[in-house]
């Protein structure tokens, strides 16, 4: 019995518990699977070369994986070429291949719907003034977009009176800024940016800006970061300093990390109140053993592998990321959002740096 997912769609994110979860996410899941078979030849040929029988499986954790890095070398395409309205990229650095991600109409309608499913449940449904951490000219093309591009459009339809915080040099529009806070005085703002920008181009800015007198209030500011701790480490930054050094210097405490990737655009995993990953009802993650891919417990570090239930026009539903993780528990975080409950580490050894945000020099 095949799942559509815009009944899934009707469901709140956090609300199904585990067995409920495992057979609506099986049920799309599968057929998802059967689908790229028949229209992704690439996907078809690996499926094979395994020896796989799709008519077999019964749950999703039971489906093959494609690794990340295979979108490197690979075009997976699922639908014809002149059904893809837009084409997404990771981040690379000079000389770096990048992933392409080929998206049609109905994966990114379902890729938008989704999102606000997600981030609502966490902000509400009103849409705020915006702060952009970062610069305008990164979604400049709107055919062919970098994972920073997407993040920023994505987030978009959150906030009205959008502002970029940053212009193309990446240095603070202090006054714009400035303006921009008075204007939206007493109101709630809406903050994205990727986690590293966050930090070297507004929070030191913030610093310096104190040290001459100027003060902002975003007490009432929500920020949403993600993508970019790999350079934090490296000036050791925790996330508790990161939340603690931004109250600090301008009262912004409603912080929320996210965790996701552009080959699963849509379906990212946010960070709850008690510094949780959560999984919604319309993705999961199985962490895995690395020396035979089978499944680690609770508490168990491996690698991340992710699915998602929103791809049509590729095959990106089932990943195996480059990240190590843990489980930490599943439908009793203290937060009360069921579903999956985990950790990030890093990443593994010998895998590419391609977060969103570590690499953005390369971009422009």
């Amino acid at each position: 019995m095949e799942q559509n997912y815009e009944e899934m769609l009707e469901l709140e994110p956090y609300s199904l518990e585990k067995e409920k979860k495992q057979e609506l996410l099986s049920r799309r899941l599968i057929s998802l699977s059967r689908q790229h078979y028949k229209t992704c030849d690439a996907y078809k040929r690996i499926v094979d070369a395994f020896g796989i029988d799709l008519k077999q499986i019964t749950s999703y954790d039971e489906l093959p994986f494609l690794p990340v890095r295979l979108f490197k070398e690979l075009e997976l395409r699922s639908v014809p070429k002149e059904e893809i309205v837009k084409t997404m990229t990771s981040s690379g650095t000079s000389g770096q291949r990048v992933s392409r991600i080929y998206v049609d109409r109905k994966t990114a309608g379902y890729q938008q719907k989704t999102l606000v499913k997600l981030v609502s449940s966490f902000t509400g449904s009103a849409r705020m003034p915006m702060l952009i951490i970062d610069c305008p000219s990164v979604v400049n093309n709107r055919a062919m977009f970098s994972a920073r591009g997407a993040g920023i459009l994505g987030f978009s339809i959150f906030g009205r009176d959008k502002l970029y915080a940053l212009n193309d040099e990446m240095e603070l529009d202090a006054e714009g800024v400035s303006a921009f806070l008075e204007k939206h005085k007493g109101e709630q703002i809406f903050l994205f940016g990727f986690t590293f920008m966050v930090w070297q181009h507004f929070y030191k800015e913030l610093l310096r800006l104190k040290r001459q007198g100027t003060v902002w209030d975003l007490s009432r500011g929500i920020l949403i970061h993600g993508g970019g701790w790999k350079k934090l480490e490296g000036e050791a930054v925790s996330r508790e300093e990161f939340h603690a050094s931004l109250q600090k210097a301008c009262g912004l405490h409603q912080i929320y990390d996210y965790y996701g990737m552009v080959e699963q655009t849509g379906c990212i995993y946010m960070q709850c109140e008690y510094g949780h990953l959560h999984a919604s009802i319309f993705s999961d993650v199985i962490v895995r053993r690395p020396e035979d891919f089978s499944v680690c417990g609770i508490g168990e570090k491996g690698i991340l592998q992710v699915v998602s239930a929103i791809p049509e026009s590729y095959p990106g539903h089932s990943l195996l990321t480059e990240d190590e993780g843990m489980l930490l528990g599943e439908d009793d975080c203290p937060c009360k959002r069921k579903g999956k409950y985990f950790s990030v580490i890093g990443r593994l050894k010998n895998a590419e740096i391609r977060g969103c945000s570590d690499t953005y020099g390369a971009e422009f």
